[in-house]
């Protein structure tokens, strides 16, 4: 085994690999690493079940508006806009939970590709750049690794896009069932979007466009600004890399 480590093997393309110095294989650094690997898988998964708790209440809360509005025929549609503006508090909410999730599991992926991956391969090429002195930076001084409007758009497209669509596509519902004067035309439809004498026509329609516009274009932003949390990829051997 030792000489094995030291003088290095081939790869299956007849590439030399250089093999891992033995400091590397350091058995009590490698304990405290993997018990630290360990606490930080705890740590983020203690903040997912946290997203998943806002995501539940955005779902429950959606879902009591629902059953008033159409339960209730004299209960006005602008109900979904406050349904909306609740949505807008908790997405905001789980966006700043996100980050606090996204700041450890970047340790866990540091860990992963730069610790546990050369230990597997006993393969030193893959100790790429100074990232023992990156945990350690992140540990003295923790901060966040994305924007808090990143995290929204993060969370925006797994989840939050859905809802919003659904709350909009059961707002224009409950206009059509319960609207005053039956709907036949874009201008009747227009003219059903009133509620009352307080709110105007003008404004239910101004809320309607510019939350589908809003939720469309944080979509189309986060999509070309970051990857996410994961990458596509194909079923090819040679897109599995770090």
């Amino acid at each position: 085994m030792d000489a094995e480590r030291n003088t290095g093997g081939q790869s299956g393309g007849g590439r030399t690999q250089k093999s891992v110095p033995d400091g590397a294989w350091d058995p009590g650094a490698i304990t405290a690493i993997s018990h630290f690997y360990r606490g930080e898988l705890g740590r983020i998964m203690a903040w997912r079940t946290r997203l998943d708790s806002t995501t539940n209440w955005a779902v429950t809360a959606s879902g009591t508006m629902f059953t008033v509005a159409f339960s209730v025929e004299s209960v006005p549609h602008i109900l979904f806009f406050f349904n909306i503006a609740v949505v807008a508090v908790l997405l905001w909410i789980e966006a700043r939970r996100y980050r606090f999730y996204d700041a450890f599991r970047a340790r866990v992926r540091m860990l992963e590709a730069h610790f546990l991956v050369p230990i597997l391969a006993k393969h030193e090429g893959f100790l790429q750049g100074d990232w023992r002195t990156l945990v350690c930076e992140d540990l003295l001084l923790p901060s966040f690794k994305i924007s808090q409007w990143e995290a929204v758009g993060r969370r925006l497209k797994r989840n939050y896009a859905y809802l919003f669509l659904l709350i909009l596509a059961a707002w224009i519902t409950k206009i059509f069932l319960h609207a005053p004067e039956p709907i036949t035309s874009l201008h009747a439809f227009y003219e059903a979007l009133r509620v009352g004498v307080s709110v105007p026509c003008w404004m239910v329609a101004t809320i309607l466009g510019g939350t589908f516009l809003l939720v469309m274009g944080m979509l189309v932003w986060i999509s070309t600004q970051t990857p996410g949390e994961f990458s596509e990829m194909s079923g090819h051997r040679s897109q599995w890399r770090i």
